[in-house]
Order: structure tokens, then C-alpha cells, then sequence
């Protein structure tokens, strides 16, 4: 048996947008391959990096599905389709919109896809493959490792994609994840975690957790067992890892380099607004936690929403400035997207402030950062426009010179400064 698995492409992009560009390895396949059994056989196709072969032979094709490639995942499901060959759609989009999903797949699956995914290929080997499977969240991957094979061959960054946890506490009312995990957090068993970094001798380390601090007790035990094998890595944490010192320490003695962080906003009332509670927690122009990542020499990769009920050009020239003052090694500039199952969605949908009939995921008109809805104190067009220029400048040639002559954390060590180089040019090309 051949399953073939897919990871889409952004399929409504802009001429001359290179999102696709700088790709990372897709882990949740890499997941799923790992749970296939000989003799069946896998293989990845990644719409971001190569042509999908659809006449190539396959028994089962797998999709996973986010919200802003769904509509090339389904016109992939279709492909396949027509040509007899059982689809399966899964991913965080699937789970908020399996009944979407079902339109367009012989089988959804809702939830982790570990524990039901021997139930599935059995039913398929049967002929009686389900039309849903609901997954209970549990501890992710238990006992499981990633088949890294299936990346051989393709051009990814040079960064291995691993997690320890999954879900997140807060409740952020822009947030998918929160809606997907019900407000739940669960850490890996760290030996298998351990264990998986040996194994596939992994040194360069992303943890895609998303919130990878949340289990204060649970990670600090991890990283002091992970000191050992010298890696570096980076995750996705929020700001209120300034307020335990004990744990920074451990970050930094573990070869932590840097965290994702999620800013949204340098105004408090948007914070409220997203209930943003760490950062509200740690505001004050968040300029004492910012000191605290600096002293740690922690780069900083910043996120900020863009679009809020607060925002106007000025909001937003000011917060690229902000970013720009900070010497952020990396900032992203994202048009604040009202996703499926969030209070932002139902908020808006409330107040007849979608476009696209509200399934903007699926309209042929919508394209990857364009504004979805109609904002309080903008146009959809003038936010656009700008959420393109926060990234266009702080992405010119001046900031990248101006950013990178901080000896804290840009120019630490020559990791670092081959980290900011890459990835500022990287992100200077998707951003044109």
C-alpha cells in the first residue's frame, strides 16, 4: 500500500509574493510517516516545492489542511478524487471545520491524528474507511517519532522542527489554537522527546509549541536534561518568561537563542482587547522585559497584529518603528485574520464586518495578508496597503543595517550573526 502525503502551497498568493520561499520541514507529516508500518510505503510531496505528481500511483493521499492554504488543499483533494484515489483531510482547519472538510475528502480526521490512525488504515485495508474520526486530545505523540526520510532531497532551511507540548492556557480571542486545543496544555513524555534529538541527531532545534513555557515545572526539568547534548534551539514563548528568572537560566545554559513572541500590539487597549493577559501582565511598553531577553542574549522574533479596532496608519507606522528601535532580529507584520471558531470571527461576523460571505478561506478573490474584513477605523484596502509597507520597511536595506549592531544578541557570536543575516534575507525577499 502507498499513501502519499501532501503539504499545500499557498494556493491565492500575490504575483511576486515568495511566500513559499525559505520553507521549513512540514513535522506534522513527518509525524504521520512515522506511524506508517511496513511494508506499507510513504512518500511527501510539498506543494511549496515541487510540482504533485497526480498520476503517479497512490492507495491513500493525506492532506493537512491549515486555514490559509485550505482552498488549495481541497483543489488537491479533487485531483486526486477524480482520478479514484481515497482522500483524507486532516490538520487544525479540518477540526474547526470538519463538516467544510467532509465536502471535499473521503474522510476527515478531527483531532491528533496518533491515536486514531491505525483504526483508519485498517478500515481503509477494509473497504470501510469512516466518513470522520475524532481524536482525544492526549499526550502528543506518545511513543511516536517523526520519519525525518521523507524530507531527503528537499530544499528546506537548515532548522529541525521538533515539539515538546502542545495547546496553550490563554484564551487570546484572535487565536485558532486555543479554539482547537479547548484551552488545554499537554507536555511530551521528555524521554521520548530525549530520545527523538539523539536519535536523529538533531542540533539545530525549532520547538513548535505554542506556548512552550506553559508548564514551568515540567520544561525546567527537561532543559536541565537537555544540556548535555549542546543543541541550540529556539520556540515560541510568551513575554511572561521574563518574571522566572531560574527558568531563563536554564534556557540559556540548555543553548536557547531566541523565542517567537507574540507583541500583537504596543497598545494596552488592543491587548484588552485580544485578551492578551501575559502581555498585559508585562507591558509598561514592555521596556523592562525586553532589557531582561537582552541581558539573557535572547534574539527576539516578534509578532504583531495588524488591523485591530484601534489601529490607523499612524498605529502602525509607530509600532514598525518600535520594532525597528528594539532591534528585533526578525518581525512579522500579520493583517489580523478573523479565523473560523474564534470570538474575533464571531465578533465580526456579528457586526456584518466579513468579506468574501465570510469564508474568506475559500474564496477565489482572497489572497495570502489581505485584509478579510472591514476594520473600525480603515479600509480593507488601506490596511492591506500598510500591513505590506510594516513589512517592506522594516525589511529595507536601512533597518536590516541598523538592527543587526546589537553585541547582546544580533552580533553575540557568529550564530547569531549568520541566524539574522539568513533569515533577514529570507524575509526581505517574501516581503516585495
Amino acid at each position: 500500500m502507498k499513501i502519499t502525503l501532501i503539504k499545500p502551497s499557498l494556493g491565492n498568493v500575490i504575483t511576486g509574493y515568495n511566500i513559499n520561499d525559505g520553507s521549513m520541514e512540514p513535522l506534522q507529516l513527518a509525524i504521520i510517516a512515522g506511524l506508517i508500518k511496513h511494508p506499507d510505503q510513504v512518500i511527501l510531496y510539498d506543494d511549496r516545492l515541487e510540482t504533485i505528481p497526480f498520476d503517479e500511483k497512490a492507495d491513500l493521499v493525506c492532506i493537512t489542511v491549515d486555514t490559509f492554504n485550505a482552498r488549495r488543499a481541497y483543489q488537491i483533494a479533487g485531483e486526486y478524487r477524480k482520478r479514484g484515489v481515497k482522500v483524507v483531510l486532516g490538520g487544525m482547519h479540518v477540526s474547526l471545520l470538519p463538516d467544510e472538510a467532509t465536502l471535499y475528502a473521503d474522510s476527515v480526521v478531527v483531532g491528533d491524528a496518533e491515536p486514531i490512525w491505525d483504526e483508519m488504515i485498517a478500515d481503509y485495508k477494509k473497504g470501510q474507511l469512516k466518513t470522520r474520526y475524532n481524536a482525544p486530545f492526549g499526550v502528543p505523540q506518545d511513543g511516536c517519532y517523526p520519519d525525518r526520510n521523507i524530507f531527503k532531497g528537499k530544499k528546506y532551511l537548515p532548522i529541525s522542527l521538533l515539539q515538546f507540548s502542545r495547546g496553550c492556557k490563554y484564551n487570546c480571542t484572535f487565536c485558532s489554537v486555543s479554539k482547537f486545543f479547548h484551552h488545554a496544555h499537554q507536555c511530551r513524555k521528555m524521554e521520548d522527546v530525549l530520545y527523538e534529538i539523539e536519535k536523529d541527531n538533531l542540533k539545530t532545534i525549532l520547538f513548535v509549541d505554542d506556548n512552550m513555557i506553559t508548564n514551568r515545572e515540567e520544561l525546567s526539568v527537561f532543559l536541565k536534561e537537555l544540556i548535555p547534548l549542546k543543541v541550540k534551539w529556539a520556540s515560541q514563548s510568551s513575554i511572561d518568561m521574563v518574571n522566572d528568572k531560574a527558568l531563563l537560566r536554564l534556557m540559556t545554559d540548555s543553548g536557547c537563542v531566541g523565542n517567537l513572541i507574540g507583541f500583537e500590539s504596543i497598545n494596552p487597549n488592543t491587548l484588552k482587547w485580544f485578551n492578551k493577559s501575559p502581555n498585559l501582565r508585562n507591558f509598561n511598553n514592555y521596556k523592562e522585559a525586553l532589557e531582561i531577553l537582552r541581558d539573557y542574549g535572547f534574539m527576539t522574533w516578534a509578532s504583531f497584529m495588524i488591523g485591530n479596532d484601534f489601529d490607523t496608519n499612524d498605529t502602525i507606522d509607530r509600532t514598525v518603528e518600535f520594532a525597528i528601535k528594539n532591534k528585533f532580529t526578525l518581525s512579522f507584520f500579520h493583517v489580523l485574520m478573523p479565523y473560523p471558531g474564534t470570538k474575533v470571527y464571531e465578533q465580526f461576523k456579528s457586526e456584518d464586518r466579513l468579506l468574501y460571505d465570510g469564508h474568506w478561506w475559500n474564496h477565489p478573490d482572497y489572497r495570502y495578508n489581505h485584509a478579510a474584513f472591514r476594520p473600525k477605523l480603515m479600509t480593507p484596502e488601506q490596511l492591506t496597503e500598510a500591513t505590506i509597507k510594516a513589512n517592506k520597511d522594516f525589511y529595507s536595506l536601512s533597518s536590516v543595517a541598523s538592527r543587526i549592531f546589537d553585541t547582546k544578541t544580533n552580533m553575540k557570536n557568529l550564530f547569531n550573526l549568520m541566524v539574522y543575516t539568513r533569515f533577514n534575507h529570507v524575509l526581505k525577499k517574501t516581503s516585495i
